[in-house]
């Protein structure tokens, strides 16, 4: 028995970008394009109207910019996954863009492949972070004056193994990877990274890493 595609919204001010996103994606059997927007306000109305499961989004745009447009969207339909297609000098919207609510972060100039298994990986509830994008997102939280916000208190509700689980997520490793490292079952990682989730009211492992930074559990460059 098949399997439903992927449905996906592509939202990009640039014409021949959208139809070359369009174009990549269509030949995956498990994707397909259900619709293109040239501004954030054409995407929120597309989304409410098709409901794709992910939209891929650009920042800057006229009209309504990509950030605000992510915030109206899942303000609406909290099931829909957005993920922010960037360049390396729009690092700077990358932090405001995951309190939006979006699930990862991916260059402009990915290949066909790459992009493909953002989406999939996306839709699989795993954290999609493109590796100059988040360099450039730990260098932040590396060089703020503000001392970190207090471990014990953001992350009180967590087991000494959930701790443990969330510093691992924040560097990057996977379920089966933490497994590994950890000495246990990958199905109790994906039950501990569940209940981290809920217990501090986080989305998915993208707002998990950002707070894992934020209260300096895990510190860039260590």
């Amino acid at each position: 028995m098949s399997t439903m595609p992927i449905r996906v919204l592509v939202v990009d001010d640039r014409r021949m970008l959208r139809e070359s996103f369009a174009v990549l994606l269509n030949v995956q059997p498990d994707i397909e394009v259900v619709g293109e927007a040239s501004n954030g306000e054409e995407a929120v109305r597309q989304a409410w109207d098709l409901h794709p499961d992910v939209v891929l989004m650009d920042v800057r745009m006229p009209v309504l910019d990509g950030l605000e447009a992510t915030r109206r969207i899942l303000a609406h339909a909290p099931d829909i996954n957005v993920l922010v297609l960037t360049t390396f000098d729009e690092d700077e919207y990358v932090h405001e863009a995951i309190r939006a609510g979006a699930k990862g972060f991916l260059l402009k100039d990915s290949s066909a492949h790459q992009l493909a298994d953002a989406i999939r990986t996306t839709m699989s509830g795993g954290a999609v972070l493109a590796p100059l994008v988040t360099k450039r997102l730990m260098e932040d939280f590396s060089q703020r004056s503000a001392p970190p916000t207090s471990t014990s208190g953001r992350l009180a509700a967590l087991t000494n193994q959930e701790i443990k689980v969330l510093g691992l997520v924040a560097r990057g490793m996977s379920n089966a990877e933490i497994a590994v490292h950890l000495t246990v079952a990958e199905q109790t990682v994906k039950t501990h990274v569940s209940r981290i989730l809920m217990k501090l009211h986080l989305r998915d492992r993208t707002q998990a890493t950002v707070l894992a930074y934020e209260t300096g559990l895990v510190v860039p460059g260590r």
